[in-house]
């Protein structure tokens, strides 16, 4: 069955055309997308290492949130090398397999971050609005169970989309007008019908989008309405604290993605698909651990904590 797909496609390569094709533009975006690249993996990797090594933060929130630097960084590993290489190549080659490759890690990733996100408004829901039973709701077990089922419905997905990919027949066109091998610059590339390809997209990730959405915002809902009932000031202040850092990083990542995503299907729109996209894949990733280092009290005494280790060590 497999051979029978290969053979349908006469494509077994495609070029990648980058994020622009102005020459003056390709050696600034390459050394800046260079310090992203480098920033996001230093900075999860940071992250990943403190929450690890520090006791205080062995906590359900620091879980959720080491998962989330977890799969920024794979997720940023997926493209971000083969995005720089367009900047210094002539031409910017991905085999077939390769592509779908690509396709399948990025879908994997992207859909397991959304799952993860919508894990941690649950996890915020139960620490304000049910403080004394948050020990027991939020157990280990339950924890690793709504991470594991994160993961599960990322892989799902990204196999279903990859799935319907793979059995499409490419001819003559092989030329991606994106950085990466994403599904909507890859259906118009298809000598074959794209309808089942399409109607796999709204289906999938309209329900993805609508089910994750709906449950953040009925957590957040029932936590405004717990913290306008609150009595004392400095609770306001904490609850606030506690969500803020993650409100900034869902509004980040589902605002950028639904601009890639929900436009007017034009020629004119493919460039600010590509420049939305870039928000959402490779600034996002480097953000969150700055967004959640920088407002969280916590992570700042860790941090403190830790250096003032390494000082006494080296004295």
């Amino acid at each position: 069955m497999q051979m029978t797909v290969e053979n349908d496609s006469s494509v077994s390569e495609f070029i990648l055309m980058g994020l622009t094709n102005q020459p003056e533009l390709q050696l600034p975006l390459f050394i800046l997308f260079l310090v992203n690249y480098t920033a996001t993996v230093m900075g999860n990797l940071s992250l990943m290492n403190l929450i690890c090594l520090n006791s205080n933060l062995h906590t359900p929130m620091y879980f959720f949130l080491f998962n989330l630097s977890f799969i920024d960084f794979c997720y940023s590993m997926v493209f971000t090398p083969k995005m720089l290489m367009s900047f210094v190549l002539e031409k910017n080659t991905i085999s077939f397999g390769g592509c779908m490759a690509q396709l399948f890690f990025f879908l994997f990733f992207v859909n397991s971050e959304s799952y993860v996100l919508t894990a941690m408004a649950y996890d915020r829901y139960v620490a304000i609005c049910k403080p004394l039973l948050y020990k027991v709701v939020m157990s280990p077990k339950i924890c690793c169970l709504l991470v594991f089922c994160s993961y599960l419905m990322g892989f799902a997905s990204a196999l279903a989309h990859t799935g319907c990919m793979v059995r499409l027949s490419f001819c003559d066109a092989n030329i991606i007008n994106h950085y990466m091998c994403d599904i909507f610059p890859l259906l118009p590339l298809s000598c074959s019908s794209t309808y089942v390809n399409e109607l796999m997209s709204s289906v999938v990730v309209g329900t993805a989008i609508i089910l994750c959405c709906l449950i953040i915002l009925i957590s957040y809902a029932l936590i405004l309405f717990n913290i306008i009932h609150m009595s004392s000031g400095k609770g306001w202040s904490k609850a606030l604290g506690t969500c803020g850092s993650h409100i900034i990083t869902v509004s980040l990542f589902y605002g950028s993605g639904l601009l890639a995503y929900i436009k007017p299907s034009s020629n004119e729109t493919v460039g600010q698909g590509k420049f939305f996209s870039v928000f959402y894949t490779l600034l996002v990733p480097m953000l969150n651990p700055l967004i959640y280092s920088l407002r969280n009290k916590d992570v700042k005494v860790a941090v403190k904590k830790i250096f003032n280790l390494s000082r006494i060590f080296y004295i």
